[in-house]
């Protein structure tokens, strides 16, 4: 597969975000393109110098971040069948907020694809955070993904 262009995914761990990923896969085999899993983490400065963490630590949390992010991707892919075994698929954990980290990575990219609702907590809110920083301030198109919880069982 030549890949023609880039969807970024913001991915969380949280339902929503998996959803947004099977959209983005979804999306990639359809435009031939690669995609770019992104996950933000804390800036390490802000917080690990106030409990005297090291640097190196930092990297040890940015490689367990993206670990999770890699296992989300293959689980995906799993379930899929292998569907998306030919699409390019990276996965980066970067420092920072997650509406600013991801409007940042729709720099480079065609297409951001986000959930509805990650791990915050306001419930009640029409619209997540993240997903409205990134629809008011992203490069490129947004497509949010609304996640449909499974049908309850009889």
């Amino acid at each position: 597969m030549t890949a023609q262009g880039t969807i970024v995914v913001g991915v969380d761990g949280s339902d929503g975000s998996r959803a947004a990923l099977e959209f983005a896969l979804d999306e990639a085999a359809r435009r031939r393109a690669a995609v770019r899993v992104v996950l933000a983490m804390p800036e390490v400065d802000y917080w690990a110098t106030s409990y005297g963490m090291s640097p190196s630590l930092a990297e040890e949390l940015s490689t367990g971040l993206e670990k999770v992010g890699r296992d989300m991707v293959d689980d995906v892919v799993r379930a899929r069948g292998g569907a998306s075994a030919d699409i390019p698929i990276e996965v980066h954990a970067i420092g920072g907020s997650p509406g600013h980290v991801l409007v940042e990575q729709s720099r480079d990219a065609d297409l951001l694809v986000v959930g509805h609702r990650g791990r915050g907590g306001f419930r009640s809110a029409v619209l997540g955070s993240v997903g409205l920083q990134c629809v008011v301030h992203a490069y490129v198109p947004v497509t949010v993904v609304r996640h449909s919880p499974p049908a309850a069982q009889d």
